[in-house]
């Protein structure tokens, strides 16, 4: 139950926008300008800056879920932390600051999202919010520990590695 709490009082802490605040969904390009092709603003605000993150994690800069929430300058790292060990970290066996397993994905979104229901049959927010997952991972870790649980052990080769070749 405390755990639950601090999530939701992180969540709360994160949220800068409400979703009523957050403008169309269509794909954040990393080159994209403030402005579209026909001089219109694409957001009604601050956009956030999830390049640092899609250097690795690509697949999420059309993912309705990351885009609506950076279009109300709400970002990877204000759910996930800054995570810098993760970013640094080549052979990705680090994990991010913050992740949530679904015992808590429920109360982590309602800290800035109170008034959210459920649909009928589903279980989870992301069920009908965007998958919000890698298609194709290397690398898994508990969700609560940040223990490395499955790993496909191929590394970047280092200049040592390549000296015992």
């Amino acid at each position: 139950m405390l755990s639950a709490l601090a999530v939701a009082a992180f969540g709360i802490a994160a949220c800068k926008k409400s979703a009523e605040q957050a403008v169309e969904e269509t794909p954040l390009l990393l080159l994209e300008s403030e402005s579209d092709s026909s001089g219109s603003d694409a957001s009604s605000g601050p956009v956030a800056d999830n390049s640092r993150c899609y250097v690795c994690h690509i697949n999420f800069d059309g993912e309705a879920l990351t885009v609506m929430h950076a279009k109300g300058d709400v970002g990877c790292e204000d759910c996930h932390g800054a995570s810098n060990a993760h970013c640094s970290d080549e052979d990705n066996i680090t994990p991010p600051d913050k992740m949530f397993d679904k015992a808590v994905i429920n109360d982590f979104c309602k800290g800035c999202h109170p008034d959210g229901k459920l649909s009928a049959g589903k279980n989870y927010c992301t069920e009908c919010h965007g998958e919000h997952r890698m298609e194709h991972r290397t690398r898994r870790w508990d969700k609560k520990t940040g223990e490395l649980i499955e790993d496909d052990k191929v590394r970047m080769l280092t200049d040592e590695m390549l000296k015992d070749k």
